[in-house]
C-alpha cells in the first residue's frame, strides 16, 4: 500500500478571522469546537483543521499511522491551521505534536468529536428528571465514537468559558476549553486517551471576567484534604459479591423487620497506634465481626461524602458523589459495603441535602452566581451553621440532589439514608427571626419547594430501589412524615423519635428520689408512639459539646450510674420503635465522643464496662430473635400497658406482642434504687413464665439479687390481666419475661 503524500497549505491563506483567533487565544470563546478540529469549508473548498497547543513547536495531521499534513502556526500563542483542498468529508485522524522540548506524542483531538451528552439528556436535566445524572455529567470513563477516553460535562449556566484542567495538560486552561451545549448551561468536552487516576478541576470564567477554579460537583473521587482536586475514577470496575443480599432486599419492607442500628464515625471508631485512620478495607476486617457479634442488624455511618473539615464530622459536604478519600478509594468503600452485605449487615449513611458549606472550591456561587443556592440571604443562608441552603425550586438543583441519593443506592449498594436536618428544610423561618425569612406564596412558613423535593425524592427511592429505607432526622412534630405519599404523607419510611430521646434522658438524669415528679416522661411517648414509624435514637448528638456521655449523665454513685444505664438500654429495647445506639454506648464510656481519637476499648478490662458490653449484645440478640419486639412496632396491636400508674414506686410494665398469639413478652421496669419484693404484675394467661433477660444480672455488673428464673402465675386478675405473678424487682432494672416452653 502506497503511503499518502504529505502536503502543506499555502502560507498566505488563513481560514479564520482575527476576531475568532483572538477569542480562542484569549480564552473567550464559548464553543471552541466550532473553530478547532476539522471542518468542511463548503463549496468544494476542502477541509480546514485547527489545533491550539501552546506547548507545540510543530503539529502534524495523521491519517492512520501516516503523516498527512504539517500544520502552520498562525498565532504565536500556539494556534495551528491546515488546509486539505482535495478532501471534503471529515475523516478520523490523530495529531502528532512535537513539543518545545523536542518530545513527540501522538494523540486524539478532543475537537474532532460530537458531544457525549445527548439533547435528550439536556432536556431531562432542564426539567429536573435526569435521574441518572451521574452517568452523564462529571468525568465519565467511556468509549465515545469508537475512541476510548474521558468525557467531561459540568453545569455552569452563567459562565462565559469553562476549561477542564488536570495532570495531563499542565493545569492550563488553554488546552481543553469546553463547549456550551445550547442554553442548557452544560459545558462538555471528550478527551481521547485519558483514563482513571488523573486529577482535574474546572476553570470557570465568570460573567465579571474573573476566573475561578472549581472541583467537579459530580466527582466520583477527590484528593485528600487539604488538597481539593477531583480524580477521574471508573466506578464500574469493582466486582460485587452481594447478589444474594441485593436480590433479597428488593422484596423487603425494611421497617417491618428488626432494625437495631450501630451508628458510627469511621475516623474515630478505632485508629492505629500512631493515630492514623484505618482504611475502608481495614475497617471491614475489624468492624464487621464486632458489629455482628454484638447483634446489630444495621450500621449507620456519619456522612461519608467528601468534606474538607474533619471537625464537621462530614456534615459540611463538598463532594456529594465521592466517598471521602480519608479512608481509601471508591473501590475500597465498595468492598466495605460488599463485606457488610455478605455478613447480613445493612449499611445506612447520613445524607445532607439541607445545606452545604461556603468553600470557594466547591458549590458556593459555583459559576460566579447563586447556582445551587438562593440569591436572597433570607432564603439562601443558614443562620445556625454558617452554610448555604439549596434552592429546591430550581429543577437542576432538585435533580442534582435526587440523583445523588439514587447514586449511592445504585453504585455503592447503600441500603438507605438518615436524612439530616429535615426540620430546617421544612420551615422557611427555621432558626430565623421575624423579618429574616421570606413567606411562601400563601404567606405561610412552610417551605413548599422543599416539600415537593422531599416527596419527589422519596417517590424516586421507593420506585427505583425497593427495600431501601429513608429515615428523617426531624426535630418537630410535622404531621404524617412517614405516611404514604398517596395519603398526603411525605413518604419517609421512618423518623428519629427526638421526643423519646429527650424525655428518657431527662428522666434518667433525675435522682430517683425525685423521679416521682417526672413519671409522665416515661409514659408520654406512648401517646404518639404509633403516629409515625419511629427510630429511637441515642445518637452522636447526645454525647458531644459538653452534654456528657450517656454514663456520665446518670445520677448516683458508680454502681447506680451503671445500673441506670443498663435500665435505660433495657427500656429502649422494650419500647416500640427501631433502635439506634452511637458507638461507645456499648462500652459505657465516661468521656464524651472525641472525633480525633479511638473509642476507649481498653475499658472492657473492667467488670462494669464489660457488663454493659455484654448487656447490649444480649439485648440485640434478644431483640432480633423475638418477633414481639419488632413485628408490630408501628401498631397499637403490638403494645399493651400493664401498669403505667406507679409513679411513687418508679415502676412501669407492659406487654409487647407479635403477629402470632404465642409471641409476646412482658417487660417490667423498676427505676428506683431499691428492690421491691412480692411486687404484683398482671400478665396474659400462660402456664409458666421465665425471665429471658434481667439487666441486674451479675454478668452485667448487677446487684446479684437472687430471684427465681421462672414463675407460675396466680389465677388472680391484676391490672386488667387474667393472671398475676409476684416478682422481686431488682433495683434500677429491666426484666423481660416470656411464656416458658412446655416440658
Amino acid at each position: 500500500m502506497k503511503s499518502k503524500k504529505k502536503t502543506s497549505q499555502p502560507k498566505n491563506q488563513v481560514w479564520i478571522t482575527k476576531d475568532e483567533i483572538a477569542s480562542l487565544v484569549e480564552l473567550r470563546h464559548n464553543h471552541p469546537h466550532r473553530l478547532l478540529g476539522m471542518h468542511p469549508l463548503g463549496e468544494g473548498r476542502g477541509l480546514v483543521i485547527r489545533v491550539f497547543r501552546p506547548d507545540a513547536r510543530a503539529v502534524t495531521l495523521l491519517e492512520g499511522k501516516q503523516e498527512k499534513l504539517r500544520l502552520t502556526r498562525i498565532h504565536s500563542s500556539g494556534l495551528f491551521e491546515g488546509h486539505l483542498p482535495d478532501e471534503n468529508e471529515v475523516f478520523p485522524y490523530r495529531l502528532r505534536v512535537e513539543g518545545h522540548n523536542s518530545k513527540v506524542i501522538d494523540l486524539g483531538d478532543p475537537y474532532s468529536h460530537l458531544p457525549s451528552v445527548t439533547d435528550h439528556d439536556l432536556h431531562l436535566l432542564g426539567e429536573g428528571r435526569l435521574m441518572q445524572l451521574y452517568d452523564v455529567l462529571g468525568a465519565q470513563v467511556r468509549t465515545h465514537e469508537g475512541v476510548q477516553g474521558v468525557s467531561f460535562a459540568v453545569w455552569a449556566p452563567t459562565a462565559t468559558r469553562v476549561s477542564v484542567i488536570g495532570d495531563w495538560n499542565y493545569w492550563d486552561g488553554r488546552y481543553h476549553m469546553m463547549r456550551a451545549l445550547g442554553s442548557s448551561g452544560v459545558w462538555e468536552i471528550f478527551i481521547p486517551g485519558l483514563g482513571p487516576g488523573d486529577h482535574y478541576r474546572f476553570q470557570i470564567r465568570k460573567g465579571t471576567g474573573h476566573t475561578d477554579l472549581r472541583s467537579d460537583p459530580i466527582a466520583f473521587a477527590s484528593e485528600l484534604r487539604p488538597r481539593v482536586a477531583s480524580r477521574i475514577t471508573d466506578l464500574k470496575r469493582y466486582k460485587w459479591g452481594d447478589k444474594k443480599w441485593m436480590t433479597a432486599r428488593k422484596k423487603k419492607e425494611p421497617m417491618n423487620g428488626p432494625m437495631s442500628i450501630y451508628e458510627l464515625h469511621l475516623g474515630s471508631w478505632i485508629r492505629k497506634k500512631d493515630g492514623a485512620w484505618l482504611n475502608y478495607r481495614e475497617l471491614a476486617t475489624k468492624l464487621i465481626p464486632y458489629v455482628k457479634e454484638l447483634g446489630f442488624t444495621h450500621i449507620e455511618l456519619l456522612p461519608v461524602a467528601e468534606h474538607p473539615f474533619d471537625g464537621s464530622w462530614g456534615y459540611q459536604v463538598t463532594g456529594y458523589f465521592a466517598p471521602t478519600s480519608r479512608f481509601g478509594t471508591p473501590e475500597d468503600f465498595m468492598y466495605f459495603v460488599d463485606q457488610c452485605h455478605q455478613e447480613n449487615i445493612a449499611v445506612l449513611v447520613d445524607w445532607v441535602p439541607a445545606h452545604f458549606p461556603r468553600d470557594e472550591f466547591a458549590l458556593a456561587r459555583f459559576d460566579g452566581t447563586e447556582v445551587y443556592e438562593h440569591a436572597d440571604p433570607r432564603q439562601g443562608e443558614h443562620p445556625d451553621w454558617g452554610t448555604l441552603v439549596f434552592n429546591y425550586g430550581r429543577n437542576e438543583v432538585r435533580n442534582f440532589l435526587i440523583a445523588n441519593a439514587l447514586f449511592w443506592l445504585d453504585r455503592y449498594h447503600i441500603d438507605g439514608f438518615r436524612v439530616d436536618a429535615v426540620a430546617s428544610m421544612l420551615y422557611l423561618d427555621y432558626s430565623r427571626e421575624p423579618g429574616d425569612w421570606v413567606p411562601n406564596q400563601y404567606g405561610g412558613r412552610e417551605n413548599l419547594e422543599a416539600l415537593a423535593f422531599i416527596k419527589e425524592l422519596n417517590h424516586a427511592v421507593r420506585e427505583d430501589f425497593p427495600g431501601t429505607v429513608m429515615i428523617a432526622e426531624e426535630s418537630t412534630s410535622w404531621p404524617q412524615l412517614t405516611h404514604e405519599l398517596e395519603d398526603n404523607g411525605l413518604g419517609f419510611h421512618g423518623k428519629w423519635n427526638m421526643g423519646f430521646m429527650h424525655d428518657m434522658l431527662a428522666y434518667f438524669k433525675e435522682d430517683p428520689v425525685f423521679r416521682v415528679h417526672s413519671h409522665e416522661k416515661l409514659t408520654f411517648g406512648l401517646l404518639y408512639a404509633f403516629s409515625e414509624k419511629f427510630v429511637l435514637p441515642f445518637s452522636h448528638d447526645e454525647v458531644v459539646h459538653g452534654k456528657a456521655s450517656l454514663l456520665a449523665k446518670m445520677p448516683g454513685d458508680e454502681w447506680q450510674k451503671f445500673a441506670n444505664l443498663r435500665a435505660l438500654y433495657g427500656y429502649m429495647f422494650g419500647h416500640p420503635g427501631k433502635k439506634l445506639l452511637f458507638m461507645g454506648a456499648e462500652l459505657g464510656t465516661w468521656r464524651e465522643w472525641n472525633f480525633e481519637s479511638s473509642l476507649e476499648f481498653h475499658l472492657l478490662q473492667f467488670p462494669y464496662h464489660r457488663g454493659i458490653h455484654e448487656l447490649v449484645k444480649d439485648l440485640c440478640h434478644l431483640y432480633k430473635n423475638e418477633p414481639s419486639l419488632w413485628e408490630l412496632d408501628h401498631n397499637w396491636e403490638g403494645f399493651q400497658w400493664i401498669d403505667f400508674s406507679d409513679a411513687a414506686g418508679n415502676v412501669v410494665s407492659w406487654v409487647r406482642r407479635g403477629k402470632k398469639k404465642k409471641d409476646f413478652l412482658v417487660c417490667v421496669y423498676n427505676l428506683s434504687p431499691v428492690p421491691k419484693r412480692n411486687y404484683r404484675v398482671g400478665v396474659p394467661k400462660s402456664p409458666r413464665y421465665e425471665i429471658v433477660l434481667n439487666t441486674d444480672d451479675s454478668r452485667y455488673g448487677g446487684s446479684a439479687l437472687e430471684i427465681p428464673d421462672s414463675f407460675t402465675p396466680l389465677p388472680e386478675e391484676t391490672h386488667e390481666q387474667p393472671e398475676t405473678i409476684q416478682l422481686t424487682l431488682p433495683p434500677l432494672s429491666a426484666l423481660f419475661l416470656k411464656p416458658a416452653k412446655s416440658k
